[in-house]
């Protein structure tokens, strides 16, 4: 077995071991539903659930099945759409560069969330963790092995890194998301428990979120055409604030969905570290993998304007202990590569340099 395909291995508890069986078998075929990835990434974390494995695959600077006890910094940079994990790790491999940082200091990270036809055009086995359309971009569950949603694989990242046998020196981790990777990070912010426990360990966390094509919306007030705000008009779009635009029909990792835990998640949510990164030529209400539904539609004409309205939509509603931060990198537009190793995605993620684009808090 070449290092390359080095697997990682995690129980209930989160045990990481290395050198697993990596296998190919035939998966079941059914009607391509788009166009495969042309390339895996190089290693695999399998999860250990009561049902048995969940694999994903994933690039990773380091072996992290040993302890790393010089690694100050994890970034974790999530994919769009088209789940080319590939271009997304060689930018934020090009972002640690230029940033200066150190190999042995940095780990570099990059999950890759399968689509069922990518599974099945690469003949993987049924071990391996495949959704339904772009189900994972918003936390639903996997089609199989199991129905574990893409959050609870983001958890289970966050609590390798939270071993202090493992990482005895990690102070930062920080997660950075294009496009659908910006949507799942944004949902996942608010939703997700990883950071809870990193934070109790004193790991600090930021979310960088580049360019997401919607954003969650925790009522029913929409962005007007002069910049204000007032509720959305919904009878030609009933489902406008359903999962993923608003709380209502949230995914099953959401447990508690009363009126005081979604109040809680937002106040929470609004005081986190957050970066919205937003290209400031994603301006195209074309653009290929744009969301036109309805409901995406309801909160702007294109990422730009969706991406400036909902960060003065939460700082009208927090007038007060808001930290979140936005920053515009010109010159861009839906490029995720050219967002990750941008001098503002540097900053954003390697707290080196600065972006000279920042919206006044």
């Amino acid at each position: 077995m070449t290092q390359a395909k080095r697997c990682v291995m995690i129980r209930v508890r989160v045990i990481l071991v290395a050198g697993c069986a990596c296998s190919l078998l035939a998966a079941g075929a059914a009607a391509a539903r788009e166009k495969p990835v042309a390339k895996l990434a190089a290693r695999v974390f399998i999860l250990r659930t009561s049902g048995g494995e969940a694999n994903l695959p994933i690039d990773a600077s380091l072996d992290w099945s040993a302890p790393l006890p010089e690694v100050t910094r994890a970034a974790i940079v999530f994919h769009g759409k088209g789940r080319n994990v590939e271009g997304y790790y060689a930018a934020l491999l090009t972002a640690a560069r230029i940033a200066g940082a150190s190999p042995t200091q940095t780990l570099t990270v990059a999950p890759q969330f399968l689509r069922e036809e990518d599974v099945e055009a690469h003949r993987l086995p049924k071990t391996y963790l495949r959704w339904h359309g772009g189900g994972w971009s918003a936390g639903e569950p996997a089609e199989g092995p199991a129905a574990l949603s893409s959050f609870d694989v983001i958890d289970a990242l966050l609590a390798v890194l939270g071993e202090r046998s493992r990482f005895p020196n990690l102070r930062d981790v920080v997660l950075v998301g294009h496009s659908g990777g910006g949507q799942l990070l944004n949902r996942y912010a608010i939703v997700g428990r990883g950071p809870t426990a990193l934070a109790a360990a004193g790991i600090h966390v930021r979310f960088v979120i580049a360019n997401p094509s919607s954003f969650l919306y925790f009522d029913d007030e929409r962005p007007l055409p002069d910049g204000s705000f007032a509720p959305y008009a919904s009878a030609s779009c009933p489902n406008f604030d359903r999962w993923r635009y608003g709380p209502t029909g949230a995914p099953a990792y959401v447990a508690d969905t009363s009126a005081e835990a979604w109040e809680k998640r937002e106040a929470d949510f609004v005081a986190a570290d957050v970066i919205y990164l937003l290209g400031e030529d994603d301006t195209d209400p074309e653009q290929v993998d744009l969301d036109t539904s309805c409901a995406g539609e309801a909160e702007g004409p294109q990422r730009f304007a969706r991406g400036n309205a909902y960060f003065r939509y939460l700082r009208q509603r927090h007038p007060t202990g808001f930290r979140q931060q936005l920053w515009f990198v010109p010159g861009v537009a839906h490029f995720g590569n050219r967002m990750v190793d941008s001098p503002c995605g540097v900053a954003a993620i390697f707290d080196t340099g600065k972006c000279s684009t920042v919206e006044p808090p």
